[in-house]
């Protein structure tokens, strides 16, 4: 029986087969490390906390029919996996489908699958090299030399690039970011001065995700893969302060052929600030999409029962198959795109 089966499913199937690799090798090198592989639900009370990541809503009838209980599909599993750090949990990981309620494109799709994984007692460097090694797993478990994206190629058993936030602005774009941080005005009259369509109506974050999308996120990972760490603190709702300097926040983004691969930090443990940031988010939310999200009291619960110090990373599988393999479209390497025509 092949009705059901896309038209291209020859094409395709190369990419699939070694999509099944990926998944694998990955499963294999957690395993090894003795890391625990965790299952948590996927229908959650907050979905995300993230002023600009949008969920899909479902409402559930109770048994009686007597009235519904509103609940999203989850963005990523990461609150309930930090629960299971306070329950006394140290090395886990989850491959598991999220869904985001937004456009589609040739690197984005509503529905993907991600890998997520914490380590307690550890810090975002931590992440960095667990990274390096998963990426270079990776490469030998496939064969390959290098991973690939649209004619940019990216060694991983070259040493990566590791550059600031800042430093990366100022290397690609001559702007001191952290003369900017609560300049709005003058961070807009920066970037127009590099040719880049500014708004009245911009807010910082447009202003710094326009610069990065035309200027910076291109060039990174193109030869190596590169980390990008130290975002401005407003830009990490869940990761705690750099002590060095709480301006920014110990939060790291791996790229790969110019492609975001993996977004990771330390995390946040005060109770009360996490509140305070979580209503902060939330109220940015409503002005700018007329939504919010019910807290998740569990959560905050555990926050206040005491996180242990850790760090915790969600990678991109879909993505990294696709660089794995060389493939120019996130359809081309799931099983069953979702039609979004």
């Amino acid at each position: 029986m092949s009705w059901w089966l896309p038209h291209n499913f020859a094409e395709k199937r190369p990419y699939l087969e070694g999509r099944a690799r990926v998944i694998k090798a990955l499963r294999w090198f957690f395993n090894d490390r003795d890391f625990t592989e965790v299952d948590t639900p996927v229908l959650q009370v907050c979905p995300v906390m993230d002023t600009h990541i949008h969920a899909f809503r479902t409402d559930l009838k109770n048994l009686d029919l007597s009235h519904r209980k509103t609940m999203y599909l989850q963005t990523s599993p990461e609150f309930d996996m930090k629960k299971l750090l306070v329950a006394g949990m140290s090395n886990i990981y989850q491959i598991c489908p999220v869904f985001r309620n937004a456009e589609g494109s040739v690197l984005h799709s509503p529905e993907f699958t991600i890998l997520e994984w914490y380590r307690a007692g550890a810090d975002y460097r931590t992440l960095m090299d667990d990274s390096v090694d998963i990426l270079r797993n990776v490469a030998d478990n496939l064969g390959i030399k290098h991973y690939g994206y649209k004619g940019k190629t990216s060694d991983p058993y070259k040493e990566l690039q590791r550059i600031s936030v800042c430093d990366a602005f100022i290397k690609f774009t001559k702007i001191d970011l952290a003369l900017y941080l609560d300049d709005i005005s003058g961070f807009s009259d920066a970037i127009a001065a590099l040719d880049i369509r500014v708004r009245a109506e911009d807010s910082w974050d447009d202003l710094f995700h326009a610069v990065m999308g035309e200027k910076i996120e291109p060039y990174l990972g193109v030869g190596v893969p590169t980390i990008l760490y130290d975002y401005p603190i407003s830009m990490a709702a869940l990761s705690r302060k750099n002590p060095e300097d709480p301006r920014f926040a110990e939060r790291f983004e791996l790229y790969v052929c110019g492609v975001e691969l993996a977004n990771a930090y330390s995390e946040l443990t005060d109770v009360t600030e996490q509140r305070a940031r979580y209503k902060a988010e939330m109220a940015l939310k409503q002005t700018l999409y007329g939504e919010t999200y019910p807290p998740d009291e569990e959560f905050f619960d555990a926050l206040e029962y005491g996180l242990p110090e850790s760090a915790g990373i969600a990678l991109g599988i879909d993505r990294l198959v696709m660089l794995s393999l060389g493939a120019d479209n996130i359809n081309d390497v799931l099983w069953a795109p979702i039609p979004l025509d």
